[in-house]
């Protein structure tokens, strides 16, 4: 089911409106202000309203929002941006603080973390979606509702391809309980990053397979320990008990990962699309696949404007720039996002050559409704092994 689109109730001068085309009259004849449906508008009205709006603010929760800036300006030279670079799990809380006391500050949020987002952003109000009626029949419909996927995420499992130039180390993720990989295995705390958390839940709603693939490195049947719920928690106290590596940050992550010239490096759960940064970093990340049950997870990267947006036209021509143009590698737009290790969810856009195909990627994709369910319930056990 597609979501429902939003006009919005603005105060314009009377000639810019009719100038859009698009505009109604207000039921007050002798009054100025005027029903805009800026969902409505084309994309030369789009521009034409934005640049007269002059700016658009946007909190992202990637670096690469800085390129997407300078494209951006480039493209509309009459339109500010100012974007901040904020972890999904800060701005989320800093959306909702800035609702409640009625000054918000973004126009546009681009986050991960779904199942959060959908609850706290989504259900109350605080964020709406935006889909551009030129992308309905290159999105499908999942990639639509409730908010605009951008793209696919993820957190999976890599390793170092120079240390390991035959490929993966770990074939099966129970592998890092055991002797070989104590105090070899690194991530970022779930408890204080929400994707993180994510992985960790998907673990226990894939419990059974979680088992079967216990049973198929051991050769015997699982055996939970007493206040383990589920295979995936059983998963997650014995990597703990083998001394896991917790760090703060997922560039902790790569580098201790991926930095060149170990002999027996970690391997660890992060982003495939930071493979991007080998060459600038020194790094030789790699993605695990053909792990055993799952090398991770997929997710989706969300677009949508806030429910006090300043500048609604600017807001929507930024989501639409960020979806790409209609090329087969999304032109300026999405070119920060043209890496292996991120999907595009436009069945037009090609995802990048060197990428494992995500089909044979072998990472769960989030169904962030089930993720919410279990993901206090994770992050409290979580608490307890730590």
């Amino acid at each position: 089911m597609r979501s429902t689109r939003r006009g919005a109730l603005v105060a314009l001068p009377l000639a810019g409106l009719l100038l859009a085309g698009r505009a109604t009259a207000s039921a007050d004849p002798d009054s100025t202000e005027a029903a805009v449906d800026y969902d409505a508008l084309s994309h030369e009205e789009l521009v034409e309203l934005a640049t007269e709006e002059g700016a658009v603010t946007v909190y992202a929760f990637t670096s690469r929002i800085a390129s997407v800036e300078e494209a951006f300006q480039a493209e509309y030279p009459g339109i500010d941006v100012t974007s901040i670079d904020i972890s999904s799990t800060e701005m989320i809380t800093r959306l909702a603080t800035e609702h409640e006391a009625g000054s918000e500050t973004a126009d546009v949020a681009y986050l991960s973390d779904a199942p959060v987002v959908i609850p706290e952003l989504v259900e109350t109000g605080i964020l709406h979606a935006y889909v551009p009626e030129r992308l309905t029949g290159v999105l499908a419909e999942e990639h639509q509702t409730p908010l605009l996927a951008q793209r696919l995420s993820t957190k999976i499992l890599m390793y170092n391809e120079e240390a390991y130039p035959n490929g993966t180390p770990v074939t099966n993720l129970w592998q890092l309980t055991t002797p070989e990989w104590t105090g070899r295995v690194v991530l970022v705390d779930p408890n204080v990053r929400g994707d993180y958390l994510d992985l960790a839940t998907e673990m226990s709603l894939r419990a059974d397979e979680m088992a079967a693939a216990y049973e198929e490195l051991v050769g015997e049947p699982l055996v939970l320990d007493e206040g383990v719920a589920d295979a995936g928690q059983q998963f997650m106290a014995d990597l703990y008990a083998n001394d896991a590596v917790l760090v703060d940050d997922t560039d902790a992550v790569n580098a201790a990962i991926g930095t060149t010239g170990q002999e027996t490096p970690p391997v660890g759960f992060t982003s495939y699309s930071d493979r991007r940064d080998n060459e600038e970093e020194g790094w030789a990340l790699q993605a695990a696949s053909g792990v055993a049950p799952a090398n991770g997870i997929v997710f989706p990267a969300l677009l949508g404007i806030t429910e006090n947006v300043e500048h609604p036209a600017a807001a929507r021509l930024m989501i639409d720039f960020l979806m790409g143009d209609d090329t087969e590698s999304g032109g300026p737009g999405f070119e920060p996002f043209a890496v292996a290790g991120d999907y595009p969810t436009r069945s037009d856009v090609a995802a990048h050559e060197d990428a494992l195909p995500l089909e044979e990627l072998g990472a769960w994709s989030i169904d962030p409704e089930a993720t919410v369910e279990l993901r206090d319930d994770t992050a409290d056990f979580l608490l307890t092994i730590q």
